[in-house]
């Protein structure tokens, strides 16, 4: 995507925030660097309602907007020339006008005069978290609200336009790159980081310098521990490896999972867990279309999951049963899916989106779909010695899970399959930006390659 294009999207989104808050004063700020240890920060990370609304990568920089008068006023930093030494080229005013398509742009140090001739009255001013401190030094009088934007912004987010997809879209081919390198080098007595190497290195040559979170690349029984970060043991003959990854392109990450065999072959035994998750997303993303709920989708995947575990004689009894006991948790226990965009879990839609709890009050994400909601699914069944030896949850499951049965999984590890899609409108099946293979087959191909 081009310069002037990342600056029309800035533009679109600008414009779409103070419609949604007419009445007042917004200020958003960049997000600060953050000390690692000593004199070394964190890789820089640009707060991401700022990078939505502003297209910067950089700190230090304040976005002020006046519905009113559809004013736009961004602060530059004023850097000195030992910065220049150190960290190089510094953008001068008019080359930041041009790149984010900001008329009005002036340096930090204007920023409480410009704000004090805006703020006359007692109009409220929007703020987010980073700016409300240097709102009310500017001028103590003012009116603070901070709910009101993450409100706003929240209900804005999530319906991302076309030059979000795009970039959606561009995350996950770098991503399906990165995930042929892994097919091809994770083998027995290579090691976990190894192949998280090779998939990152993956990423950048594909044009995605960054990633969206920690990649978990989980053989064996690490990849029954959901949020595994580690990426440090060997991979093992007969192991299965998850990995969970995303490649990011300006702030816009994918988050897809694979789970595939170390040896390049799936066992009967692992053959029959993946296929019953397949299965399980492969319905999941059809219901996937514009007026279904988040609830109904994590509906279905406990359904399918649990008739799964039916034929693996994991599980026994009617599978709404299983569902309406939650003894399908004890092997598929997060939820479906979450939107995606700047955050790997996104803004959620706003209060007005959101559906009562109900039964499925783990969920992150609880709203009916809308077209332009990009969002993950990720059905999994995990063999988590945590929960298949708890004491309370075999009590309550009692005659539901066969536990002799489950105990044998116990160095299985887990299978996950995620995909990223958009909700078209209409009724339309979902738009899926994830082509990288998922079939046993495909697999199995992709690993021989």
């Amino acid at each position: 995507m081009t310069a002037a294009s990342l600056a029309a999207l800035g533009h679109t989104h600008r414009r779409a925030l103070m419609k949604r808050l007419p009445d007042g004063l917004i200020v958003v700020s960049a997000a600060p660097r953050a000390r690692r240890n000593g004199d070394v920060d964190y890789p820089y990370r640009q707060d991401s309602t700022f990078l939505w609304l502003a297209g910067v990568q950089q700190p230090g920089y304040v976005l002020l907007l006046d519905p009113k008068s559809g004013g736009e006023t961004l602060f530059c930093p004023r850097l000195t020339q030992e910065h220049a030494v150190w960290m190089g080229h510094i953008p001068n005013l008019a080359e930041t006008r041009r790149m984010t398509g900001i008329r009005e742009v002036l340096y930090v140090d204007d920023f409480a005069a410009t704000f004090r001739k805006h703020g006359q009255g007692r109009r409220p001013v929007y703020v987010d978290r980073g700016s409300a401190a240097l709102v009310r030094k500017a001028l103590g009088s003012a009116r603070v609200e901070r709910p009101e934007l993450e409100e706003a912004v929240s209900e804005l987010r999530i319906v991302k336009d076309d030059g979000e997809i795009a970039l959606l879209r561009a995350a996950c081919e770098a991503t399906e790159q990165g995930y042929a390198t892994a097919f091809r080098c994770a083998r027995e007595g290579t090691w976990e980081w190894q192949v998280e190497a090779e998939l990152e290195r993956a990423f950048r040559l594909a044009g995605c310098p960054e990633v969206g979170f920690e990649s978990i690349v989980a053989s064996g029984r690490n990849s029954a521990v959901l949020h595994y970060h580690a990426n440090s043991a060997p991979l093992l003959k007969g192991d299965l490896l998850l990995i969970d990854a995303g490649a990011e392109l300006h702030g816009y990450g994918a988050d897809l999972t694979r789970t595939f065999p170390v040896d390049g072959r799936f066992t009967q035994k692992q053959r029959g867990v993946y296929e019953a998750v397949l299965h399980a997303q492969e319905a999941c993303i059809d219901l996937c279309r514009e007026g279904r709920t988040s609830l109904e989708l994590q509906r279905k995947a406990e359904e399918a999951l649990a008739a799964g575990l039916v034929d693996l004689g994991l599980l026994k009894g009617p599978v709404e049963d299983l569902v309406d006991s939650e003894a399908v948790r004890v092997f598929f226990p997060h939820g479906i899916g979450h939107p995606l965009g700047l955050d790997v879990h996104d803004v959620k839609g706003g209060r007005r989106r959101q559906l009562p709890k109900g039964r499925s009050g783990r969920l992150r994400f609880r709203a009916r779909l809308e077209p332009g909601f990009a969002i993950t699914i990720e059905p999994g069944l995990y063999f988590i010695e945590a929960l298949i030896r708890d004491a309370e949850l075999r009590k309550k499951h009692r005659g539901l899970v066969d536990w002799k049965r489950a105990e044998s999984y116990l160095d299985f590890g887990g299978v996950r399959i995620e995909d990223d899609v958009v909700i078209q409108p209409g009724g339309a099946p979902a738009l899926n930006l994830t082509r990288t293979p998922k079939t046993v087959e495909a697999i199995e191909a992709a690993c021989a390659a």
